[in-house]
C-alpha cells in the first residue's frame, strides 16, 4: 500500500513509518524541517516538508495514498478535517493517534481504582474536551465513507526507529540526571497503563489491514504506578530513593499539562478490542523490566 504518515519524523510516527517499510509498504512521511528528509530516507521513507495546517498539501497527499496515518499532533483539528475531507467517500483507511490522558484525572499523584473500557468512556474534562471532539470527528468519518479508527495510546516506552524521545519517562530521566534526584508528582501512587513502542507499531500495521470503520482502540499491555517506575529509574541510575514533588513544583519543571496529566494523573484503561478484533498480541518486556534492562542503552 501507499501510506501517508504525518509526524513521520517523530517518535511514534517514525517508528510506525519504519515498520510500514519493513512490511513492504511504500511510505510518504510529513516532516516539519528540510533537514529531517535525510533521516527519513535512511529508514526508507519519502519525506515531504510541510505543516499540519497546510490543508492543500494534506489533501493532495491523502488523496494520492491508499491509507493515511496521523501520528503527529492529537490536538490539531484542522489537519484531521483536511484528511477526512480528502478521504470522504473513498473507503480508504484513516488511523488517528490519540492519547489516554483523555481519561486522566489530574489527581496530583494519588491513585485510583477506576479503570476505563473502550465502550465506557467518561465525559472529558475541560482540558481534554477539544481532543475528545477530534477523536469523535474521526470516528464519525465512518459515516462519510472513510474506514476511520482512533488508536488511543497509553504511556509508551521503548526506543523508537529515530533518535526521538517518548513523552513521559524521558522527562523523569532528564530531571533526575539534572538534579541527581528522581522525582514523581505527589506520592507517585497514580497509575498509568503503558505499552512498548514495538507493540504499538504491530498494532498500527494490523489496524491498517483489518480495522472496522469507526473503531476506537485503547493501546495498552500493562500498567504501573509512577512510584514504581521512578524507583526503577533510580536503581538504573544508581541514585537514592525517588522523592515526592508537590504539584506546584512539578508544574514549574514540566508545565501544567505534563505535570497535571502526563505525570500526575491516573490513566487506567483496558484495550480488549485490538486483541479480539485485530488479533493483536503485545509481547515486549513490561515497563519495569525495560527500565531496568534497556532504558539506558
Amino acid at each position: 500500500m501507499k501510506v501517508f504518515v504525518t509526524g513521520a519524523a517523530g517518535f511514534i510516527g517514525g517508528s510506525i513509518a519504519a515498520g510500514l517499510v519493513r512490511a513492504g509498504h511504500q511510505v510518504t512521511g510529513l516532516a516539519r524541517k528540510p533537514e529531517q528528509l535525510e533521516e527519513l530516507a535512511k529508514i526508507g521513507v519519502t519525506g515531504v516538508v510541510g505543516a499540519l495546517n497546510d490543508r492543500d498539501l494534506l489533501i493532495a497527499q491523502a488523496q494520492a495514498a491508499d491509507a493515511v496515518i496521523n501520528a503527529a499532533s492529537s490536538d490539531n483539528r484542522a489537519a484531521v478535517v483536511a484528511i477526512v475531507d480528502a478521504l470522504s467517500g473513498s473507503g480508504k483507511v484513516f488511523l488517528h493517534t490519540s492519547g489516554s490522558s483523555i481519561v486522566g484525572d489530574a489527581s496530583g499523584g494519588e491513585g485510583t481504582d477506576h479503570i476505563y473500557f473502550e465502550d465506557q468512556l467518561p465525559a472529558p474534562t475541560a482540558d481534554k474536551a477539544a481532543r475528545v471532539a477530534i477523536d469523535e470527528l474521526v470516528l464519525a468519518a465512518a459515516g462519510r465513507g472513510v474506514r476511520s479508527a482512533v488508536l488511543c495510546n497509553t504511556l509508551i516506552y521503548g526506543h523508537g526507529a529515530l533518535p526521538r524521545d517518548s513523552v513521559q519517562l524521558p522527562r523523569l530521566l532528564k530531571q533526575a540526571r539534572k538534579s541527581g534526584i528522581v522525582r514523581h508528582v505527589g506520592r507517585g501512587l497514580n497509575i498509568w497503563s503503558n505499552v512498548h513502542i514495538d507493540d504499538v507499531v504491530d498494532l498500527y500495521l494490523l489496524a491498517l489491514e483489518k480495522t472496522e470503520a469507526g473503531a476506537f482502540y485503547f493501546v495498552e499491555s500493562g500498567e504501573a504506578t509512577f512510584r514504581d517506575m521512578t524507583a526503577a529509574i533510580a536503581r538504573a541510575l544508581n541514585l537514592g530513593e525517588p522523592q515526592d514533588w508537590s504539584l506546584e513544583q512539578a508544574r514549574e519543571e514540566w508545565g501544567y499539562e505534563m505535570a497535571s496529566y502526563g505525570l500526575g494523573s491516573n490513566s487506567r484503561v483496558r484495550g480488549q478490542r485490538a486483541r479480539t478484533q485485530l488479533g493483536w498480541q503485545p509481547h515486549r518486556p513490561p515497563v519495569l523490566d525495560w527500565i531496568a534492562g534497556d532504558m539506558l542503552r
